[in-house]
């Protein structure tokens, strides 16, 4: 069978012109059964496009964890480390990730109750809901009317002591069944998005940094962002705004000498902008929730400074004003027209891009609609590489 290499269908709400080389449909590739030229082209194709789609795929979770390991072969450890999410009770990922026995590096996710899967006897799994997490919450009444929210925007990584995944896979073995809904982003813009029942939405970083006004862009290409010793823990106590992008400050974080143990040489500090090795591009890749600190370099002597933000460089530490600069930068990429929220059908996998999008869960289901996919990503075996000095050049 011949390779074909499919735009995604775009949903009515995208704007397809925006960013056309986001996602692609493979087919006439097994994905269990790479040769060495066919993985050439489908990192290839990964790493150009963001998002690949394969259908109709049967996969167990050892074939999981060794097709997404071939993305980064010196990788072992599950992204937040393997069991750690099993014992970690207080992160806000313990009650969403229950790794498979035999391959602890692949996590089960989902909805509902779920019997004699992959060496677990009963399991009950719990969607990612908007309601135990963001300051506000939608009223019984309006879910029943089809109303839902983002749940929370993120990329997959511990972002403490381990290096961020450079792929995520999701494997969808059992869909549950509804009408769409529609995502309310409540955030006073009265933007709304239709979408498939307990979609995945996916955005392009590299679109999100290409959207900002110049400005910005030499904020970017000049920013470092430090997270927060055990993120997931430390915001395990804080609510989120209504459209998953950011946290509501207001001091309920837990404090640093309340977090489990922790040490200061294992705390990430990232550029905004990681550069894609295959493409060339620079994707505005932050993790908005965990970020507890903002670096701004000055600008260098030669570069006019009328009009530039923090030409002398900064260092915020305000919780409230990194958020606020964080978010004025990401919001834009997140409108409807630029979020492609995947319909799941039994069967499929996706490959995304862990170092080029920003993800998240969206959708309201009862106990009864059951979920069941099976996921996994590998701790990277080296740090993202930021702007390059032409870059810093070009764009500062």
């Amino acid at each position: 069978m011949a390779v074909e290499i499919i735009s995604l269908p775009a949903p009515t709400s995208a704007d397809p012109s925006s960013c056309p080389d986001f996602g692609r449909e493979i087919r006439g590739i097994n994905p269990n059964e790479l040769n060495e030229e066919e993985f050439k082209l489908v990192s290839d194709l990964l790493y150009k496009h963001g998002l690949l789609l394969f259908r109709n795929c049967n996969l167990t979770p050892a074939q999981q964890y060794t097709l997404t390991k071939c993305f980064d072969p010196a990788s072992e450890n599950y992204g937040h480390g393997n069991k750690k999410v099993d014992q970690a009770k207080t992160s806000i990922l313990h009650a969403y990730l229950k790794s498979i026995p035999a391959v602890p590096q692949v996590q089960l996710i989902g909805n509902g109750t779920v019997y004699d899967h992959e060496g677990i006897s009963e399991v009950k799994l719990k969607h990612a809901s908007h309601t135990v997490c963001h300051k506000t919450t939608l009223s019984e009444e309006e879910v029943a009317q089809g109303y839902t929210r983002f749940f929370r925007w993120h990329i997959d990584a511990a972002l403490y002591e381990l290096s961020p995944p450079k792929v995520t896979t999701l494997y969808a073995i059992r869909v549950p069944q509804g009408p769409n809904q529609t995502v309310r982003y409540d955030d006073g813009t009265g933007d709304e998005l239709q979408v498939p029942v307990a979609p995945t939405a996916f955005v392009s970083t590299k679109r999100m940094f290409d959207m900002l006004p110049q400005e910005l862009k030499s904020v970017a290409v000049r920013g470092r962002v430090k997270y927060a010793p055990h993120p997931y823990v430390w915001m395990s106590t804080a609510k989120l705004v209504n459209n998953g992008l950011s946290v509501e400050t207001e001091g309920r974080e837990v404090p640093y000498n309340e977090l489990p143990p922790w040490d200061e040489s294992k705390i990430k500090v990232h550029p905004m902008l990681w550069k894609n090795l295959v493409t060339g591009d620079l994707h505005f890749q932050v993790h908005p929730t965990c970020a507890a600190e903002v670096y701004i370099d000055p600008l260098a002597a030669d570069i006019e400074k009328d009009g530039a933000l923090f030409p002398e460089g900064a260092h915020i530490t305000d919780l409230r004003e990194v958020r606020a600069l964080l978010y004025e930068m990401q919001r834009p990429a997140i409108a409807p027209e630029f979020v492609y929220p995947h319909d799941w059908s039994e069967k499929d996998l996706i490959i995304f891009h862990n170092r080029g999008l920003l993800h998240c869960i969206a959708g309201s289901l009862s106990e009864e609609q059951v979920r069941v996919f099976h996921q996994c990503n590998l701790a990277g075996s080296d740090d993202p590489t930021g702007p390059t000095n032409d870059d810093i050049k070009k764009w500062a």
